[in-house]
């Protein structure tokens, strides 16, 4: 198999995690967002998406989601579990999967991509051309301002996000923690108990 992937970037960041907490190597791609190259013709006959990462299987099958490539790779290599071993580990990690790319991801992605200059025209990723929406920017930054403080209080009276184990969840949102530099904010100090779990989480990552 194959991974196509950006390093810099907040979704092969995801995945990067994934795969050193798991011990996993995969040969690899680089492909240049920075100018572009996600949307050329010879990406997108990988990906026709025009987004990384992209993971080709020997079959030639390619999973273009993180989460299908996670997965998918986690099935392949169940040692070290990051998308839980109960039913109920499963539900839960999942669901906060989702609630943080809806919650909190792509509140940032809006204020990145409809306030920077750099994304005139390009406020999606992907092929198709979407002009930016400065309305966008300031619902995202009131997104943010609510939910950070909402996973703060859930995080009171738990270790980790979802479960008693360090979880894909917990990559998820240590990823998009990350990503919040991009518009220059971090975690609020009057939120310590999501200060506590970055750091028991930067040191499952290390």
């Amino acid at each position: 198999m194959k991974l196509y992937t950006y390093d810099p970037a907040p979704n092969p960041q995801r995945l990067a995690h994934f795969l050193k907490f798991k011990g996993l190597q995969i040969d690899t791609q680089q492909v240049d967002l920075a100018t572009a190259e996600q949307l050329t013709p010879e990406h997108l006959a990988v990906n026709p998406s025009g987004t990384v990462p992209a993971l080709v299987l020997d079959d030639g099958t390619t999973l273009s989601a993180v989460i299908g490539i996670v997965t998918y790779l986690d099935a392949l290599h169940p040692e070290k579990p990051m998308l839980g071993s109960t039913p109920l580990e499963k539900a839960q990690i999942m669901s906060w999967c989702h609630n943080l790319f809806n919650g909190l991801t792509t509140a940032i992605a809006s204020v990145f991509r409809n306030r920077s200059p750099g994304f005139a025209d390009r406020a999606l990723p992907g092929p198709l051309n979407v002009p930016q929406i400065p309305a966008m920017v300031e619902r995202g930054q009131m997104q943010i301002d609510y939910y950070l403080p909402e996973i703060n209080a859930h995080l009171a009276d738990h270790t980790w996000l979802a479960g008693d184990n360090f979880s894909f969840a917990d990559i998820d949102l240590y990823t998009t923690i990350g990503f919040l530099g991009w518009i220059k904010r971090e975690i609020p100090q009057d939120c310590p108990h999501l200060l506590a779990w970055f750091e028991r989480a930067r040191a499952q990552l290390a």
